[in-house]
């Protein structure tokens, strides 16, 4: 053979048929569409580690909220935590679509997916500054970071996959003109040229803009991702950001016993707490996302993007336990009843939230809206009475409630399974 003929060879071999992802490192393989109902699809060990880099920027977020509702002030360190989480979520949503479709595991990809974890980080480091100064910069090099690598994961797309490669550029187009929009908005502000009553505005049309892009890019032709896979990425990050919430608790209890104060409703409210975070997990892997996904691709947008509001409550729910638990032996400058709307208010848009996304794409949904909705509403009245029965009775009357949510949906739904209507996922 030839060796020109044999060097072509090799390259090919090593490019194109090298054993699947997990048992080899792969040096270069052509980035194309990867099948939709492509069977056994998980979660590669990339991902997992890129999920571990967004643990610090939750935390992060959600410490720097905590004390903001610690100090009185959670109102005003709403917006802030909203916007800064607004892009945690949303570098991991990029990410986690484009991976569901494009993911090679090849040198070029892996690198490419670190320098988006690098970007995190950054981003991570830059959340204190931007929740308690209002300054943006560190937090906007990191999303820069992030945005450098997914650009440039797209454009290879785009170069190595003809058949989408009007779609890929499209993102890779959309993504790198808002990355200068949001450069130019700290620009902008650093400057002091746009007044600081145009600042959310400006943040509120970026955002609306960087949610579109999905939506236009793919008018060409749709990606390629597993519903199957997303959904099992959409339970774990939820799953990532209930440990959060349970981190931020233990830290609460670490606050509280080092005063030396371990009171009746420490113990109520640390335990409720971790009741409540059951009862939450519970509800959230009831209904079998995955198929859904499958039969009703078309409602995928609204599917992902609700989950915002869900991802949200739950890192707001760690601040509030937080808070909530290391004040419960002493007074603090937050006010019962401010610490009993830190703690429903995210319970209640969970709830709510978690009801529209299993509608989307569920034929017969398993989380029953009468149910939901009586539950959200006494959550949502029950601070109401805070000053006569304290916050730890507050926290544990919300947890009994969203246990007794769990208990209704499984009763109704092994009900409905015994008529011969519905197979409850994880019930025999």
């Amino acid at each position: 053979m030839p060796p020109c003929l044999m060097d072509r060879t090799l390259r090919s071999y090593r490019s194109e048929t090298l054993p699947p992802p997990g048992t080899t490192i792969r040096i270069r393989v052509r980035m194309s569409a990867r099948p939709i109902d492509e069977p056994h699809r998980v979660s590669s060990q990339l991902e997992l580690l890129f999920d571990l880099t967004f643990v610090i920027a939750v935390a992060a977020v959600t410490a720097q909220f905590a004390h903001g509702i610690a100090d009185g002030h959670g109102l005003a360190g709403l917006v802030p935590f909203l916007q800064v989480f607004f892009a945690i979520w949303w570098a991991w949503m990029n990410f986690t679509w484009f991976a569901s479709s494009y993911d090679t595991d090849d040198v070029a990809y892996r690198l490419l997916t670190m320098v988006q974890m690098a970007g995190v980080l950054v981003l991570a480091a830059g959340v204190p500054a931007a929740a308690g100064h209002s300054d943006y910069g560190i937090i906007t090099l990191g999303y820069l970071i992030m945005r450098i690598g997914l650009v440039a994961q797209w454009l290879r797309a785009g170069l190595e996959d003809p058949a989408s490669r009007r779609t890929a550029l499209r993102y890779a187009a959309g993504i790198a003109i808002l990355q200068m929009g949001w450069l130019f908005r700290l620009v902008l502000v650093e400057t002091g040229a746009l007044p600081s009553s145009f600042g959310l505005p400006f943040f509120v049309c970026l955002a609306v803009l960087e949610l579109a892009v999905p939506r236009w890019a793919e008018r060409t032709r749709p990606t390629n991702w597993h519903p199957h896979h997303i959904a099992e990425r959409y339970g774990l990050f939820t799953i990532i950001l209930l440990g959060e919430s349970v981190l931020a608790a233990s830290r609460g209890v670490e606050g509280a016993l080092e005063t030396g104060e371990i009171s009746g409703p420490f113990v109520v409210i640390a335990g409720s707490g971790l009741v409540l975070l059951f009862a939450l997990w519970w509800l959230y892997f009831l209904g079998p996302a995955g198929d859904g996904l499958s039969d009703r691709r078309h409602r995928s947008y609204l599917w992902g993007y609700g989950h915002y509001g869900i991802f949200a409550a739950l890192a707001a729910l760690g601040a509030g336990l937080e808070v909530a638990v290391e004040q419960s032996g002493h007074g603090g400058a937050a006010s019962p009843l401010a610490l009993g709307y830190a703690v429903a208010v995210p319970v209640g848009v969970y709830l709510a939230l978690l009801w529209v996304v299993h509608v989307l794409v569920s034929a017969e949904p398993v989380i029953f809206p009468a149910a939901v909705l009586g539950c959200v509403i006494v959550v949502m009245l029950l601070p109401l009475a805070t000053p006569w029965i304290g916050v730890a009775a507050v926290v544990a009357a919300i947890a009994a409630g969203c246990v007794l949510l769990v208990a209704v949906t499984i009763w109704t739904a092994a009900a409905r399974r015994g008529s011969g209507r519905v197979d409850l996922p994880g019930y025999p």
